[in-house]
């Protein structure tokens, strides 16, 4: 005890020069989720008011781009693992659907890719570009 308190003491681990340091396991990272959905001609005020409500109810969300047929969702997503993320953005459009009355398409992909391959893909100039402007915008 110092001053009353108990005192908290935490192991140390260092990493040898040379070697990086793993984020255990179970710590949540975060994951850039593209997904495009598809389906019958919707009019096209409706799409972006949809989109709209669905960037004010999931707040992650970083950008959409849309068409009367088909619309692509870009957005960070904190998880433990590939298949953590990869379930939430699966359920994103459905969850969503009656709340932000979101046109009745479905999901035709799905890409998520962590943080650093995000990064990389950007430095080395492919991939998808960043997203900006932030927001809802037509194709």
């Amino acid at each position: 005890m110092t001053g009353g308190r108990p005192v908290r003491r935490v192991a140390l681990t260092s990493v040898v020069a040379g070697e990086t340091h793993q984020q255990p396991a179970d710590q949540p990272r975060l994951w850039h989720v593209t997904l495009s959905v598809s389906g019958p001609d919707a009019p096209l005020a409706d799409i972006r008011r949809a989109l709209e409500q669905l960037a004010h109810d999931h707040p992650f969300l970083l950008t959409s781009r849309y068409a009367a047929d088909h619309a692509e969702i870009r957005y960070w997503e904190e998880a433990r693992d590939l298949h953590d993320a990869a379930a939430v953005a699966l359920r994103l459009w459905g969850e969503h659907r009656q709340s932000a009355q979101l046109p009745p398409w479905e999901i035709v992909g799905l890409e998520v890719i962590d943080r650093d391959t995000y990064h990389q893909r950007i430095a080395e100039g492919y991939g998808p570009p960043p997203a900006t402007p932030v927001g809802v915008h037509p194709f």
